[in-house]
Formats: C-alpha cells, sequence, structure tokens
C-alpha cells in the first residue's frame, strides 16, 4: 500500500460513519412531516409502536449486530465486509426515499427500509474503526480514530439540524440525503480500499449470534414499552410483557456469556476485558453514551415544548429552530475531538478522557442551574463545554480500546466498542424518558385540569386532557404539534371565546403551564446524567499508564498489566 492509502482510508470511513450516524438521528427531527407526508398519526391510540419503531428501530439493529458484523469482518476481511455494508445502506437509503404507500402499510415500509438500512450500518460502524487501526501506524492511531469518532459522534447532532431544513422541503427528502453520498461512498470504497491483513479463518458462532441477537433485542425492545403507559400508571414498567421482555432478555445474555466461555472461537472475545483500558475504556463509552443520549432528547424537548414556543416560535417551526440551537454542542465536538486524539498519541488517553469527563459532569450541574426559560448565551456556553468535554474524551477513549488489543481482534472489538456505545443510546431513551414522565405524573395532570378550567374550558374536558398520559404530551412537544390542540382534540375548544382560544392555543399558555414540572424532571435527568459522567470518569482514571507503541503488533494504550515488549519506556499519563 502506498503512503496515501492511510489517508483515503480515514476519508472514506469518515464519510461513512458520518451518513451511518446523520440517518440514526436525522429522522428524529424529522418525523413530523414523515408522518404527515404519509398520512398517518402517530399519537393516535394504536399508533404510538410505529412512531417508537421509527425513532429506536435503527439504534436497536445497531446495537445488537455490530459485534457480530465486527467478527465477520476479522474472519473473511474487513474491507470486504465494509464494502457490502455499504452497497446494502445505499439500496435501503434508495427504497426509503420511494416507499409508494400510505397510513400504517406506509409505516411499516418505513420502518422495515430503516432495519435494512441500520443493518449496512452496522457492517461499515463496526468496521471502520479496524480499518484505521490497520491502516495507521500506532503513532497516528489516536489522531485518525479520533477524526473518525467524533465525526461519528457530530453526525448524530449535524442529522438533527439536516432533518429539520429537509423535512421543511419535503419529507422525502430527509432520505434523499443519504442517497447520493452512500452510492458515491460505495463506488468509492470498491475501488479504493483494500485489505491490508487477510482475513482469520474460523467458524461462526452461531449460538452466540442467536442468543446476543436474540437478548439484547428483546432487553433494549422491553425498555422501549417501558415508557409507554400501563393501566394506570404513566409509565409501563409494571406491564408483565415488558418485565417479561427485561428479564428474558438478561436470562439470554447470561445463557451467551456462558456459551461465549464454551465455544473455541467466539463472537463476543470476553478474554479482551482482561485488559484493563479495553474494559475500562467501554464501560465509560456506555455510561457516558446514556448520558449523551439523555442531554440529547432532553434538549428537544426543552427546546421544542418550552423555550422556542415562548420567544415566539410557531410550534409547527420548532424541529427546524431546535437542531440550529443546538450547533454549539457539534462545535464541541468537531473542535475537541481531533485535537485530543493528537496529544493523546503523544501524552496517553487517561489525562484527556478523565478530563474531558469532568468537564461533561460540570456542564450538566451547570444546566442544572439554568431556568427553563434561560439567557441563550450562557445556554450556549454550556452546550459548547459539553461538547468540548465529550469531544475530549471520545478521540483518546477509542485509541486506547482499539489499542489495547491484538490486531487480530481489532474488528470484534470495534464492534463491541459500538455495541456498547449504540447500547447506550437505547438505553438512554428508556431511562430518560422514564425519569421524566414519572416527574411529570405527580404534577402535570392537576397543572392541566387547574389551567384549562381557569380559561373556560369544561370540566369535562379538562379532565380528559389531564387524564392522557405524559408520555403522550412529551411526545407532542416532539413532534412539533401545538399541545394543547392535540390533548383537547377536535371540538375541545369549542364555546369558548375568541380570546380564550387564542390564549390555550398560543405560544405562551403550554410552556408556562409545563415549565414548573418539567424543571423538575430536568433535574432528576442532569444530576443522574452528571453521575454517569462522574463514575464514568473513576473508570476512566482507572485505564493505567500510556505506553507509546511503535509497533503494529503492540497495543499503544494503557492497558494496565504487561504488555508486549516494546523498544520504548512507559511514560505515566
Amino acid at each position: 500500500m502506498g503512503p496515501g492509502y492511510k489517508w483515503v482510508a480515514l476519508s472514506n470511513t469518515t464519510l461513512a460513519v458520518l451518513i451511518a450516524t446523520m440517518d440514526a438521528s436525522i429522522v428524529i427531527i424529522s418525523l413530523p412531516a414523515i408522518f404527515r407526508g404519509i398520512g398517518l398519526d402517530p399519537l393516535a391510540p394504536g399508533n404510538i409502536g410505529y412512531l417508537l419503531w421509527m425513532m429506536l428501530g435503527y439504534l436497536l439493529v445497531s446495537a445488537v449486530l455490530v459485534v457480530a458484523l465486527g467478527r465477520i469482518g476479522d474472519m473473511f476481511g474487513r474491507v470486504r465486509i465494509y464494502n457490502l455494508g455499504f452497497l446494502i445502506f445505499a439500496i435501503a437509503s434508495v427504497a426509503l426515499s420511494l416507499d409508494p404507500l400510505k397510513g400504517g402499510a406506509g409505516a411499516l415500509w418505513l420502518i422495515v427500509g430503516r432495519v435494512v438500512q441500520a443493518f449496512g450500518g452496522a457492517m461499515l460502524t463496526a468496521n471502520s474503526a479496524a480499518i484505521l487501526t490497520d491502516a495507521f501506524p500506532a503513532r497516528q492511531r489516536g489522531m485518525a480514530l479520533g477524526i473518525n469518532q467524533i465525526t461519528a459522534l457530530a453526525g448524530q447532532f449535524l442529522g438533527l439540524l439536516a432533518g429539520g431544513l429537509l423535512a421543511a422541503i419535503d419529507w422525502r427528502a430527509v432520505f434523499w440525503l443519504s442517497v447520493p453520498i452512500s452510492v458515491t461512498g460505495t463506488v468509492w470504497s470498491y475501488l479504493s480500499l483494500r485489505e491490508t491483513r487477510p482475513g482469520r479463518p474460523g467458524r461462526v458462532d452461531w449460538f452466540g449470534n442467536i442468543t446476543f441477537a436474540a437478548g439484547a433485542g428483546i432487553l433494549l425492545a422491553g425498555i422501549t414499552y417501558g415508557i409507554q403507559p400501563y393501566g394506570g400508571s404513566a409509565t409501563g414498567w409494571g406491564n408483565p410483557k415488558v418485565l417479561a421482555g427485561l428479564f428474558g432478555g438478561v436470562l439470554l445474555l447470561a445463557l451467551f456469556c456462558w456459551i461465549e466461555t464454551r465455544v473455541a472461537e467466539p463472537m463476543f472475545k470476553l478474554a479482551l476485558f482482561k485488559a484493563r483500558a479495553f474494559a475500562v475504556g467501554n464501560l465509560a463509552a456506555l455510561l457516558t453514551a446514556i448520558a449523551r443520549g439523555g442531554l440529547q432528547f432532553m434538549l428537544i424537548i426543552w427546546l421544542q415544548g418550552i423555550w422556542l414556543p415562548l420567544h415566539g416560535y410557531d410550534f409547527k417551526d420548532t424541529p427546524l429552530w431546535a437542531g440550529i440551537f443546538m450547533l454549539p454542542l457539534t462545535c464541541g465536538f468537531l473542535l475537541a475531538g481531533p485535537v485530543s486524539g493528537y496529544l493523546s498519541d503523544r501524552f496517553g488517553a487517561r489525562v484527556f478522557s478523565t478530563a474531558g469527563l469532568l468537564v461533561v459532569a460540570a456542564s450538566f450541574l451547570g444546566l442544572l442551574a439554568v431556568p427553563v426559560n434561560f439567557d441563550y448565551g450562557v445556554f450556549a456556553a454550556l452546550l459548547l463545554l459539553n461538547g468540548l468535554g465529550q469531544g475530549m474524551f471520545s478521540s483518546p477513549n477509542t485509541s486506547s480500546i482499539m489499542g489495547s488489543v491484538p490486531p487480530e481482534y481489532r474488528g470484534v472489538a470495534s464492534g463491541m466498542r459500538s455495541t456498547f456505545q449504540n447500547s447506550g443510546t437505547a438505553l438512554s431513551i428508556g431511562v430518560f424518558f422514564s425519569l421524566m414522565v414519572s416527574g411529570l405524573a405527580t404534577t402535570l395532570p392537576s397543572a392541566l385540569r387547574d389551567g384549562l378550567t381557569a380559561h373556560g374550558v369544561s370540566a369535562h374536558a379538562a379532565a380528559r386532557a389531564a387524564d392522557l398520559p405524559p408520555v403522550s404530551t412529551l411526545f407532542a412537544t416532539f413532534l412539533g404539534n401545538n399541545p394543547v390542540e392535540h390533548l383537547l382534540g377536535p371540538g375541545g375548544t369549542d364555546g369558548l371565546t375568541a380570546t380564550q382560544r387564542e390564549t390555550l392555543t398560543g405560544h405562551a399558555f403550554f410552556p408556562q403551564l409545563i415549565s414548573g414540572a418539567f424543571h423538575h424532571g430536568l433535574t432528576i435527568v442532569f444530576g443522574v446524567a452528571a453521575g454517569m459522567a462522574l463514575v464514568s470518569a473513576v473508570a476512566s482514571a482507572l485505564r493505567g499508564g500510556h505506553r507509546r507503541a511503535e509497533e503494529d503488533g503492540t497495543p499503544a494504550a494503557g492497558q494496565g498489566e504487561k504488555a508486549q515488549p516494546s523498544r520504548t519506556n512507559s511514560t505515566p499519563s
């Protein structure tokens, strides 16, 4: 391979993870336009499942399959599996943009298309870090992985902005975006990427693959449905089906771990956790992903449901502007990621990753002190601080994880890393939505009932609106709908004066009504997120000292145990 090959590999894999992660979030902000386009009310009884699977199906598939696809890349060639993933992603993107159906059938077309797209995206993300680790020497590995990883994280937030912009043009444009990028990337990868290491022949661990996919899928689906109301409860954690999914998923994953210790060639290389850098790096990545996912969803609801309407923005325009006002977070990622990756190659991962997590925790504590109707300058500074902290953490942490494993296991290690990250994002939705809904359930019904009746709504209509599950109210704001119009339904404002109707459906009534209860929920959510960031910082600090690795087969970042012999001396980080 020529000296320029590593830069070709970096640019192509960075394009791949950018479009894969953008497509994971681009639909979230575009859901109002998509459901209007296919003629389906996602908040109507019986349709909430379509909404949840449109939001989470991509994440669930990505979380479940990346380890298996990383292992297959180790066996049959990382570039081969990566190229196939680009092709599958491109085909699914075309199919999504051509959805010919309406209503529930149209929603199913999109959900299935997103699942197939996620399968291709998982092939890309499972092998991209391994391809880069093979292509770059150890002295530049942190920089390359930093650019790749920060682009992936930034893609989650750029997807929110792109979704808002494109949905304003046409709902199909949300899916058109990925068509030319994925087609170009597919052709480019087939023409330019080469296997730098031969595949390592082996057997597919079928029992391990099946038990892991079933266990992780059932567990994450149970957590997803746990945020839906059940009986008289605001959440579904007492639902027998949800409990069966949670316990069944845990049992299957326990069976998976037992199988992996008994087979000769396991899918999930549990022995890799003996390297301290690998174990604590993945633990820190999981907790940080949970905190980051909670931040993303809470900020969207905060901006769309309260702050933007209070500042005169129509509810239908709030998805776009929420993406714009969250840009400081993305800028922080993009600024800190490559720099910290470069510096960690010289000075080690521990200092930068640990300091970054402390910065993240400080930003969460700062958000706790911000009032619901905040000054944007302070809010933007805290978002920038959070993005800088996550950028400082992510690049060195990824480099540390990938540099702590033998070359022949880099594909499976990359898949395991992606699994923890994607699972954290999916878990965050169940965890933080449940915390928020539980907080709202104690104060929102009475606040709604009293506020509506005080403005002339009949006691019957006000009671009906107050009895709706808080999750419906959250999703209404999340989807850019006027929450009061949704809660009252058709005819709910009949008999009111023009002034009363204008007040109830205006920009200020609902945000002022919900702000107290919402702030209580935010306190819980950001407090938990700050705690997770601090625990992650402790884990990161325990990863061990820095070892500079000049040879490709030598683990590069602190393993916390005896490494292979190296010509250079260890230096403390």
